[in-house]
């Protein structure tokens, strides 16, 4: 075995008192490992008490023959699996049954492929100190012959020809009684388990997971409606929570004002939420804010929010960091500014991949967060000037960042960003309409006294200039000439 012989190779040696008077005969063959590195000398030639008996001897001069990481205790062997890399485990787990069970000790984090690997209990007794397990992919029904793989940026899986669309009545996930013996299972044989994703799990299921895993800091729940959220509330130390309601084209399900308040009542620790395909509406984001005073990072993807949820923000009185991920609304009636207020701790806005279109929304929701010190732009639809400018109204920016803005124009950036006095770092890519040509000398003083800059709005400009003289990127140029 290779990896025992590598073990013993990286042995202290001792010095060989009685060096065998028969290794010059060997010179003229090619040296073998006991030339090299004669272990049997090493352990057996030390000093032994002349009255030992021939038998010991005899058993002393075998032990050459024997494994010996038998004589390290498993804390010890634990110990020096755990310092080589993770590349590895895979071939140490082979070596032999001991070291199977041990390195199955050192895992922690783990994705349940097939359901039956953690029913059958075979999960627990090979992982038993698991924290951080993914069950996701293991909570659909395995298909014969699936060769189709569907991937989404929630959820991915193998589906055969027939597949249409995601719903219960097609039997794709498993029933919710077989997800919930699973999780109790999961959670009775790992009771220190710290983070959890799973799908379709009902409000029992997740009040076993509360009720053994005390511990449980970060939780990952898809396909979930307001009475599931029932058995969050029991989870008194989760932190981090992201809850998925409807992914369209796959599932459907409803997180309303219902579910929001009792979650906000159960969790009044949570730090960082995420609410992707979620409903609600002021009420539910208020009762969030009120209880989760700890709050400090909150999250919108595709929200189906009701009109004037934006004002319910400003009960987050400790939020950092406010995100807004593939929303195709923010919210188009957000009522009079006086009844908005404002995030004072806020820090942070994220827009990734949203549309902002509607300026009623955008301006109430620049309003809200007239605190933040970071303001992203990235890949969103309708920020043209008139919309870009209702940033004026932040007054302490100091890192701006524009990514694949293509309405925004040298002069709409211009007029804003020359307002911020405290601005310090600028980052504009791939935004078609701001060009080098059309920087005023009052912006280009400004980018003299920035801390940083990553100036490159026009990458075509940039190909171009890059390519210049190579006789590439003309239609039929130097490579495809007619034969």
């Amino acid at each position: 075995m290779p990896y025992v012989e590598e073990e013993k190779a990286n042995e202290t040696p001792i010095p060989v008192t009685n060096p065998s008077p028969n290794l010059s005969s060997k010179k003229n063959r090619a040296p073998s490992w006991s030339d090299i590195w004669p272990l049997k000398r090493v352990v057996f030639t030390m000093q032994l008490p002349e009255s030992l008996p021939d038998g010991d001897k005899t058993l002393i001069s075998n032990f050459s023959r024997i494994d010996r990481t038998l004589l390290l205790s498993d804390d010890i062997l634990l110990r020096i699996l755990s310092k080589l890399p993770v590349s590895q485990r895979n071939a140490n787990s082979l070596v032999c049954k001991r070291w199977l069970n041990l390195q199955g000790r050192l895992v922690r984090s783990l994705r349940v492929l097939d359901w039956e690997f953690l029913e059958s209990g075979r999960l627990i007794s090979r992982f038993p100190n698991l924290s951080n397990v993914d069950l996701v992919v293991g909570c659909f029904v395995r298909r014969m012959g699936a060769g189709v793989f569907l991937s989404h940026r929630l959820v991915s899986l193998h589906i055969d020809s027939c597949f249409s669309r995601f719903c219960d009545d097609e039997g794709m996930l498993l029933p919710v009684e077989i997800i919930d013996r699973g999780l109790k299972a999961l959670a009775c044989g790992c009771p220190n388990l710290r983070r959890l994703v799973v799908i379709g799990a009902s409000e029992f299921g997740l009040l076993s997971v509360a009720e053994e895993c005390l511990t449980l800091q970060e939780l990952e729940l898809h396909k979930c409606g307001d009475n599931v959220l029932r058995g969050i509330a029991a989870c008194e130390n989760l932190q981090i929570l992201k809850l998925v309601g409807n992914v369209e084209g796959f599932y459907n399900s409803t997180v309303s004002d219902i579910g929001l308040t009792i979650l906000a009542q159960g969790c009044k620790r949570l730090v960082k939420l995420e609410l992707s395909g979620c409903e609600g509406s002021f009420d539910g984001i208020k009762a969030i804010g009120q209880c989760c005073q700890m709050l400090e990072e909150l999250t919108f993807s595709d929200h189906r929010m009701d009109d004037g949820w934006l004002a319910a923000l400003s009960y987050c009185e400790n939020l950092k960091t406010l995100r807004f991920v593939s929303c195709k609304k923010i919210d188009p009636s957000p009522g009079p500014d006086e009844y908005l207020g404002s995030c004072l701790a806020l820090e942070r806005l994220h827009l990734q991949k949203c549309q902002l279109r509607d300026k009623k929304g955008v301006r109430a929701l620049f309003r809200v967060c007239e605190a933040v010190r970071e303001l992203v732009f990235q890949d969103c639809w309708g920020l043209d000037d008139d919309i870009f400018r209702f940033a004026d109204v932040f007054r302490r920016v100091k890192f701006l960042s524009l990514e694949g803005c293509s309405l925004v124009t040298t002069e709409g950036l211009e007029s804003v960003i020359l307002s911020w006095t405290e601005l310090q770092s600028l980052r504009v890519v791939s935004c078609k309409n701001i060009k080098d040509g059309e920087v005023s000398p009052a912006l280009s003083t400004l980018f003299s006294v920035l801390k940083e800059l990553k100036w490159r709005p026009d990458t075509k400009s940039l190909l171009a200039s890059s390519l210049a003289g190579t006789g590439m990127g003309k239609r039929g140029g130097k490579f495809f000439k007619k034969m």
